[in-house]
């Protein structure tokens, strides 16, 4: 009877591990179509920032890792016109270019898709 329970712990263990396991290493979608306002949608390579960022907070400290996010916090009034793009993506970009390094786009015809 106790190698029974101990046995069923042990599985409990390996499962209740597997599942973080599993949570900790959901990153989202590759892939993510960003809405761009008038100017159009933007196909955003989610992955390739996540492995070139190393931190979510640096994007969603503005805003909530769900779809739609920017634009329903453009709705409520809670992010303001192009803040996303002025104070992450060109920033970042530009900053990576003066480094040397391979950067993203600067310019919003680069991005947006009408």
């Amino acid at each position: 009877m106790k190698s029974k329970t101990i046995l069923l712990l042990i599985i409990f263990v390996i499962l209740f591990t597997v599942t973080i396991v599993a949570a900790v290493k959901n990153e989202g979608a590759k892939d993510i179509e960003i809405y761009g306002g008038k100017k159009g949608k933007i196909p955003f390579p989610h992955h390739m920032h996540q492995n070139n960022l190393e931190d979510c907070n640096i994007c969603h400290s503005f805003f909530p890792q769900k779809p739609n996010s920017i634009k329903d916090l453009k709705t409520k009034g809670q992010l303001e016109k192009k803040q996303v793009m002025k104070k992450l993506c060109i920033k970042c970009h530009k900053a990576e270019k003066r480094a040397g390094n391979k950067a993203g786009p600067t310019k919003c015809s680069k991005c947006h898709i009408k």
